[in-house]
Parts: C-alpha cells; sequence; structure tokens
C-alpha cells in the first residue's frame, strides 16, 4: 500500500465533505477517515522492518530537482507505530463529534479529514522540505477547529496557539536550511534536503559550536510544541478552548509532532550538542513536570487540569529521549503512544460530561457515578492508567523512561549517558503528585454525593449515561491500554531497531565527554597539590 494513498484519501475526502450535504458529511469523513485507518493496518501487516533500524521507502517523486528537493515517502517502525495512533484517532473524533457539533458541520469534518493528512505527512516525510511544510500544515486545520468550534475565549486561544508554534518553527526552519546550506558548500554546490543525508552530514561534519546553535533552532520549534517548560503557557488554554475532537487530536498526536521531531532530526543531527547539553534540557522537563503537576493541585475545571497534566506527563518523554540509551528511548516513543490512548480518552470523557451538564467545574458537579455508572467506570480507568497503574499502559513507559534516566551516567558501555539517579529521583516525584491531583479529581466528580448544575433547556438533552455511540469511541481505547499494559514487548521489540540506529553515535560521544571531564579534574588537582 503507498503511503500516498494515506495522505491523498483524507484530502480528497475533506474535498467530498465540502461538497455535500451537510446531512451526510459526518457520515462521508467517517467512512474516510476508517479506510484511512484500515490501509494503515494493513501496510503494518506487511511492513518488512520491524525491529531493523531500515526505512520502508514507499515513493520517491522529483520536484525541484536542482534543490536537491524530493517527495519523498517512508516510514521506520516508530513513525509506523504513530501513523498507526493518527489514523485511530481521527476516525474515533468524527464518531464523536456526532452530537456535539450542531453547526457548520461541513467545514468542521473536513478540517478534521485535512489535519489527519498534515499529521501523516510529518511522519512519514523523508525529505525536510516535506516535513516542514507538513509540519506548518497542521497549523492551520487546528487553528480555525479552536477558533469556530471553541470556548468562549477561542479567538485568543487560537491566535496564541498560532503566534507560538509558528515562530519557534521559523528558527527551526533556519536550523535546517544551515545545515543543508552547509551541504552544498561541501559538496560543491549539490544541493539534497533528503533527512538521513543531512543528519548523517550534521553529526558528522559540523563543528560542536554550530552543532550547539543547530540544536537550539530545533528545540525552538520542537519544545514549544511538546510543549517543554517555559515555552508551555499556549497550551493549557488551547486544550480548554478547543472542542473535544481538537483537545484530542492536540494531546494524543499534535504534542507528539515535538517528541517526534526531537527523536527524527535532534538526536541523530547534532550529538555532541546534545551531549552536552542534555543536563539543562532535563533541569528543564523536571520544572515542568513539577511545575504543571501543582498547578493541577489547584484547578477546579476538569479539562485545564487534564491540560496541565499533559504538560506535566510530557516532561517524562524528555528525559526519555535525552536519556541517550536504548531503554530511555524506547520508553519515550512507548510514552508517545500511551500518552495519546489515555490522555486523550480522558478528553473524550470530559467532553461527553460537558455535552450533559455544560460546565466541568468541580465546585458545581460531583458524585456522577450514581447518576452515570459507565461513564464513571471509564473515568476511573483512564485516571490509573494516567496515574501508572501498573497493568496498565502507563506504568510501563514512565517506569522505562524514568530507568533510563537512572542509569545514564556514562559509567558503563551498556546505559550511556549524562544523566543520572539524581535526575529520576526528582522526577520521580511528579508520578506522586500525579496521583495526588487525579485521584482528588475523580473523588470530586465521580465520587461522594450527586452533585449537578442547574438543567440547560437551550441544549439539547442526551441521555444520562453514555449511549452506545460513545461506549464505542472509549472501548478501542480501553483495550489498548490494557493490552500495552501486559504485552509491551510486542511494540519494544518493534520499535528497538530504529532506536539502536539513532542512538549508535553515542557511547562513543559519551565516553569522550567522561575522559575529557576526568582529565580535567586531574589536572586541577595535581595544580592543588602543586
Amino acid at each position: 500500500m503507498s503511503l500516498w494513498l494515506l495522505l491523498l484519501l483524507p484530502l480528497v475526502g475533506a474535498i467530498c465533505v465540502f461538497l455535500a450535504k451537510a446531512s451526510i458529511a459526518k457520515w462521508i469523513s467517517l467512512g474516510v477517515s476508517t479506510v484511512v485507518f484500515v490501509i494503515s493496518i494493513l501496510m503494518a501487516v506487511q511492513f518488512e522492518y520491524w525491529g531493523t533500524p531500515q526505512s520502508g521507502i514507499m515513493s520517491h517523486v522529483p520536484w525541484l530537482s536542482q534543490m536537491g528537493v524530493t517527495l519523498d515517502l517512508g516510514v521506520d517502525s516508530v513513525a509506523l507505530l504513530l501513523v498507526l495512533l493518527t489514523t485511530l484517532l481521527t476516525p474515533l473524533c468524527i464518531w464523536g463529534s456526532f452530537t456535539a457539533i450542531t453547526s457548520r458541520r461541513k467545514e468542521y469534518y473536513a478540517w478534521l479529514l485535512i489535519l489527519e493528512s498534515a499529521m501523516l505527512g510529518v511522519f512519514s516525510a523523508q525529505d525536510l522540505i516535506l516535513f516542514y511544510v507538513s509540519f506548518e500544515l497542521t497549523l492551520v486545520p487546528m487553528f480555525f477547529l479552536i477558533a469556530i468550534y471553541g470556548g468562549k475565549n477561542r479567538a485568543h486561544a487560537s491566535v496564541k496557539f498560532f503566534i507560538y508554534t509558528f515562530t519557534g518553527s521559523l528558527f527551526t526552519l533556519a536550523g535546517f536550511l544551515y545545515v543543508a546550506w552547509q551541504y552544498q558548500v561541501s559538496q560543491y554546490g549539490v544541493w539534497s534536503f533528503a533527512i538521513h543525508d543531512l543528519a548523517q552530514f550534521a553529526s558528522t561534519s559540523l563543528s560542536a559550536s554550530e552543532q550547539g546553535w543547530i540544536l537550539l533552532a530545533l528545540l525552538a520549534g520542537f519544545a514549544v510544541k511538546i510543549p517543554v517548560f517555559p515555552v508551555h503557557t499556549w497550551l493549557p488554554l488551547a486544550h480548554t478552548e478547543a472542542p473535544t475532537a481538537g483537545s484530542v487530536i492536540l494531546a494524543g498526536v499534535l504534542l507528539k509532532l515535538g517528541t517526534f521531531g526531537v527523536y527524527r532530526f535532534v538526536l541523530p543531527m547534532v550529538p555532541e550538542a546534545l551531549v552536552a547539553y542534555a543536563p539543562a534540557i532535563a533541569v528543564l522537563a523536571i520544572i515542568g513536570i513539577l511545575y504543571a503537576a501543582l498547578i493541577c493541585w489547584v484547578q477546579d475545571d476538569v479539562k485545564k487540569l487534564v491540560a496541565y497534566s499533559s504538560v506535566s506527563h510530557l516532561g517524562f518523554c524528555v528525559l526519555g529521549l535525552i536519556a541517550l540509551n536504548p531503554i530511555g528511548l524506547e520508553g519515550a516513543v512507548l510514552y508517545m503512544l500511551n500518552h495519546g490512548l489515555s490522555t486523550g480518552a480522558l478528553f473524550f470523557l470530559i467532553g461527553m460530561m460537558y455535552e450533559r451538564y455544560h460546565t466541568r467545574d468541580m465546585n458545581t458537579i460531583g458524585g456522577l457515578a450514581k447518576k452515570m455508572p459507565v461513564w464513571s467506570f471509564f473515568m476511573v480507568f483512564f485516571v490509573l492508567a494516567s496515574v501508572g497503574l501498573p497493568g496498565l499502559n502507563g506504568f510501563v513507559s514512565e517506569f522505562m523512561c524514568l530507568l533510563g534516566t537512572f542509569v545514564a551516567s556514562g559509567n558503563a558501555e551498556q546505559w550511556p549517558g549524562v544523566l543520572g539517579p539524581e535526575y529520576a529521583a526528582i522526577a520521580a516525584l511528579g508520578m506522586v503528585l500525579a496521583a495526588m491531583y487525579l485521584l482528588i479529581m475523580v473523588g470530586k466528580v465521580v465520587f461522594g454525593k450527586l452533585k449537578e448544575p442547574q438543567a440547560d433547556k437551550s441544549h439539547s438533552v442526551l441521555p444520562s449515561d453514555l449511549s452506545p455511540r460513545e461506549i464505542g469511541v472509549i472501548v478501542p481505547l480501553a483495550v489498548l491500554c490494557i493490552w500495552i499494559g501486559v504485552q509491551p514487548t510486542v511494540l519494544t521489540d518493534a520499535m528497538r531497531g530504529s532506536v539502536e540506529e539513532v542512538l549508535s553515535p553515542y557511547p562513543a560521544i559519551v565516553q569522550q565527554e567522561q575522559s575529557a571531564t576526568t582529565e580535567v579534574l586531574f589536572i586541577n588537582k595535581e595544580n592543588q597539590d602543586g
């Protein structure tokens, strides 16, 4: 199956939705997104490179040959896992929006399909220009989804989202162009924007100083998208004001464009700089973990609480990425998938509650287990998955990220890295805080005395508990959370070859860094003794 079919089918579907009647737009979009999901499953079944570092290149189309720009598509095992996450969440978001969206429905479903195509382009691009175009294209549909279908502060949220992410991406583009320019200088005027070629050139031919500036340029875009403290402030507002499907896609996939960017570009392209700056990045990640967790503790809005929890949780993912060893990086990739499932499900459930009561304030609503037992069961289940209960998906990825950080002291060839136990110990406090604020939220909203706001007669009345359609949206995510919690090795074995290929230059660089540090300490000691 061609990746081009996977990318272009949602765009064709979006055109059909625009031209169709509003009454059938949702069914067209659901049908198209479901077909895309089935195609992605067939691709995964036929994929020949699970557990190996190779990418399955599906297409090579020359575009601007004189500039070395081609439309190359391909995926390795890590990218294919994220493609599967994208194609799974999109039809669920469309299906889950059937009762939530009552106006401008054609535009809404068309924007979701365009967004799916752009996200798939990010994960499958093998050319820098195609990657960057897809990366920026994701901003447009999400901007309109928030600005048109969001809450009371949707205008401010959409503009802030666009400005933050677009501005950061411009610095990333500058870093890309600098690497491409240096490459053509070294090749006597022959340009190339192939990701593999430029990553290999930058990692072996650019100086440590040049790599440092490129690292800062790349992180300017990717850190905002993740987001990392202190460039995280756009996310809680965007999450809170976005429609339910927008929040699910934002948490489930869009934030992973930043972590995937670190995996795809930062790790292989600037290894010397990353080894030097990893401790500083880890400090920012840990501050984000603890700071956002403390903010969650004082929230009254359930959706804003889960939004800030994304900032906190993704700090663990960043630690795994920069642990620079296989177990940490495998945990980070697994965290990308797990966060998309469990946090996406929480946003679904909060949206279902909001459709019934039109409030997310924990001071005005509570004890819903008495009236919505099915909803309450799933709410408790996915909170436990987010907390990291052993046996569910969240535990495995958090444990691997922290273990990778803990052993990344550079003292053994098996576990290279420049972090260590102190980073993991402080970050682990975030798990304790997460358990506290999430379980407190469950205690207020699910358990206790039933507390409901006054009925709003201006809105349609939904069944008190979840409908079969809403259960159908949630059940696939719950099944995957259990499966990953019980059988995580299926995924970690699949991604192992790609992870080891990305990390291949790091043991030597870390050992060189450790040797240089030891030599400096020895010279200083000799001077003091002298």
